[in-house]
């Protein structure tokens, strides 16, 4: 169902419907969510309609439903969990840990993340002053104060969810930007409508205002048309590259903002002197945690030393892959679920079939319980020769690790770099100085130091460089995206007749 102006409702004249079937049961149907393009417009009027009042509440009134909102997702948090494990495949437990993402989203953005920005509400201001630096703010300038910057929300946002973490993701947008005064309009992706009708449920239930929230549920159709709708002010999106691009072209244009968080092909360097046990257990857990459908998953794994060391890292970690437990995600005691739809396993088998490397463990589809779904499991490959190839550089999302030779730390470095993407990398050393020259020169935006290239901190900037987004951050910065800066510089109330400009015969009268 979709939420327009705070009720729930059906399409009217519905141009299609998503069969929501779980990927763990393709003979089960979850649920029918009818959808019609119409609604975008209803949707967008409905939030238009909304923003002023909600915007004119003042900053505490607004985060005390924010943080309300983390309250309602902890009480439903079972209920989300089941929802997005039989949505899009993920294991419990996995779906568990971003149920509590998305509750500790809550207090960030109500808390270091609005500390970042300040005085949304109508006659409030954020008097501040840079000081040591961009970015950095000093404390509140008194009235006489002669610049200040204060910032506005942009209006309405569009939130375009994405299907692998389809509460955790979505809700990094939709909260700050309800928190800086916007209304918003998600349109959740068509793999997991269920999960995200819990969401916003949970919204409604935390005492976000009609209108203010607004949910159309659709494929790319209605995702593409709700991004270039003239009455929305900026699109929030998480995805594919190709998606984003397609924003991008949709958009062309117009005036409005766009924050994208696209995909990543990130690399784990182990140099010379790195601990191989904890460097295979981070790459194995990077790699096919999730079924591989994290944009920070571990796809490349670059091992300094002979050919022989990634030969043996190789060996030891299809012997890992081999045992890792796939069941259907209620299932205790599994580590990966299936792939989210018969397409995301189609496209992993595709890329994997086209690999030029050497296959030492080959993914396979699997059928645990007997049951008809998008299972499969995990793959290594050794690359022994560099290519432009898409296997090489190009994002698979799926539970497959290339495992890579360095014959030195600016070759394993140079490897990591060899693709469009900069999104995730780690680097295994016992060295802060070896870390150090490394992440000089890596060319993503997150980085880990003897530690996975997935699980970002809620508390840090979120996003990447080349392909991997477009310079707006998510995580704690997200706020930054959803508010406008204005600067304002204040003059003499009177005129200073001392002051007048060469050249100007100053005699009004």
């Amino acid at each position: 169902m979709d939420l327009i102006g705070g009720r729930w409702e059906e399409a009217q004249r519905p141009e299609g419907v998503i069969e929501n079937r779980s990927p763990a049961d393709l003979d089960a149907v979850l649920s029918r969510h009818a959808w019609s393009g119409a609604q975008i417009d209803k949707a967008v009027a409905a939030a238009r309609e909304a923003q002023p009042a909600w915007a004119a509440r003042t900053v505490e009134e607004r985060l005390a439903i924010i943080r309300a909102a983390g309250a309602a997702l902890q009480k439903h948090g079972d209920e989300l969990a089941k929802a997005i494990a039989l949505d899009m495949g993920k294991a419990l437990w996995d779906a568990r840990t971003e149920v509590a993402a998305a509750v500790a989203k809550a207090a960030v953005t109500a808390d270091e993340g609005m500390q970042l920005v300040a005085g949304f509400a109508a006659g409030e201001a954020a008097k501040r002053t840079p000081a040591g630096g961009a970015g950095r703010w000093a404390g509140a300038l008194g009235a006489a104060a002669a610049a200040e910057c204060r910032f506005k929300p942009l209006g309405v946002l569009a939130v375009l969810g994405p299907f692998n973490f389809p509460v955790h993701l979505p809700n990094g947008h939709v909260l700050p930007a309800l928190a800086c005064g916007n209304a918003v309009v998600m349109k959740p992706s068509e793999v997991a409508p269920h999960a995200a009708e819990l969401y916003a449920r949970c919204l409604v239930e935390a005492g976000v205002p009609a209108g203010a929230f607004n949910l159309v549920q659709g494929g790319p159709a209605v995702g593409a048309r709700l991004a270039a709708h003239e009455g929305i002010d900026g699109v929030l999106f998480t995805g594919s590259w190709a998606v984003g691009e397609a924003l991008r072209k949709a958009t062309l244009g117009q005036t409005k903002l766009l924050a994208l968080e696209l995909g990543g092909k990130n690399a784990q360097i182990v140099l010379a002197d790195a601990d191989e046990e904890k460097a295979l257990y981070d790459a194995a857990f990077a790699a096919f945690v999730s079924a591989g459908q994290r944009c920070t998953a571990a796809s490349r794994v670059i091992v300094e030393g002979p050919e022989a060391r990634a030969d043996a890292f190789a060996a030891r970690l299809a012997k890992v892959a081999a045992r890792l437990v796939v069941g259907h995600p209620l299932d205790e005691g599994i580590f990966m679920g299936p792939l989210a739809s018969e397409a995301a396993m189609q496209k992993f088998e595709q890329g994997c079939a086209a690999a030029d490397a050497e296959a030492v463990l080959v993914p396979r589809r699997l059928a645990p319980r007997g049951l008809r779904g998008c299972y499969v499991s995990a793959g290594v490959h050794r690359v022994r020769q560099r290519s432009a190839s898409a296997y090489q550089r190009e994002e698979l999302f799926g539970p497959d690790l290339a495992v890579f030779a360095a014959r030195s730390e600016e070759e394993a470095v140079a490897i990591a770099n060899d693709t469009p993407y900069g999104l995730a990398a780690s680097v295994h050393t016992r060295t802060v100085e070896a870390f150090e020259r490394c992440a000089a020169r890596l060319e993503a935006g997150c980085l880990g130091w003897n530690g996975p290239t997935v699980g970002a901190s809620g508390r840090l900037p979120f996003g990447g460089m080349k392909r991997s987004g477009n310079h707006r951050p998510a995580g704690l910065f997200s706020t930054l995206y959803c508010a406008a800066p204005i600067a304002i510089l204040r003059g003499e109330p009177m005129l200073d007749r001392g002051k007048i400009a060469p050249g100007m015969a100053w005699d009004p009268a």
